[in-house]
């Protein structure tokens, strides 16, 4: 697994969720370097991590890759900072290392069972179809550059190409296709139940700081999940971001940058 690991001071441990990689959190990474040691994680198979041929990961293998992370660098009072899979990957795994991750910073995610699941994403899980548009023309993660962000023309050129990067290849976009793949539809599905075990530990993670900052123009992880976690949180700090989409760090990166750092500065 590739991470980036920089600068000092307390860890923020960054996981991102699918299509992107770690550079999706290259603008808060240059913010918070000076003060804090901002490590980003790429999943096994995305971003610059190892793309091992004929492994269908899921959610769970996602979840102990990053404990193992986690209990290699040794972290002590950390702060998770999560997006999209990336938050039950990233909470998964602070279930399991209840002692090393302190804080909970979660942008546009779900930690339970999907209450609904886009039409577009559902064709993009066709068995034939769907992966020669995911994985043989990048389908999904090209659209992503135009459909997850509120900006009318999309991102901005050198972002997109950054978003892009790895993806290059039919056998590097196999992981964008079995994250979607995972998407469980009903309890008989592994990682539904994997889902379900983490909503059932929420009410557990009430003793720590705890903020969701949300996009409200997200049509995949709509402000109905932003609501579902304050039925477990009802107590944590929430940004809404009225103008920003699911790529809310893109949109709007100053103001998650801003509401990160004084959420660090201020919780113990």
């Amino acid at each position: 697994m590739n991470l980036v690991d920089q600068g000092s001071g307390p860890p923020v441990l960054m996981v991102h969720g699918n299509p992107t990689w770690s550079f999706y959190f290259h603008s808060l990474i240059a913010r918070l370097q000076t003060k804090y040691r901002c490590i980003a994680v790429d999943h096994l198979g995305c971003g610059l991590s190892d793309k091992p041929r004929g492994v269908a990961l899921r959610l769970n293998d996602h979840v102990q890759h990053l404990v193992q992370v986690i209990e290699e660098l040794d972290l002590q009072n950390a702060t998770l900072v999560a997006h999209d899979w990336g938050g039950a990957i990233g909470l998964g795994a602070l279930l399991r290392c209840r002692q090393r991750l302190v804080r909970i910073v979660l942008l546009n995610t779900a930690a339970f069972p999907p209450p609904f699941i886009p039409w577009r994403i559902r064709a993009c899980r066709a068995p034939l179809v769907g992966r020669l548009a995911v994985q043989g023309l990048n389908v999904f993660a090209r659209a992503a550059t135009r459909m997850a962000t509120a900006r009318p023309r999309g991102l901005p050129p050198d972002v997109c190409a950054g978003l892009l990067a790895p993806y290059d290849s039919w056998s590097h976009r196999a992981a964008v296709y079995n994250f979607v793949a995972d998407i469980p539809t009903g309890p008989h599905q592994p990682t539904w139940q994997t889902l379900a075990a983490i909503e059932r530990e929420l009410p557990s993670l009430c003793s720590l700081p705890r903020m969701l900052i949300w996009g409200m123009r997200d049509w995949c992880f709509r402000p109905e999940c932003l609501d579902r976690f304050l039925q477990y949180w009802p107590d944590a700090q929430v940004v809404r971001l009225p103008n920003a989409g699911h790529y809310v760090l893109l949109d709007d990166a100053d103001a998650v940058g801003r509401a990160i750092d004084q959420f660090l500065q201020a919780t113990p």
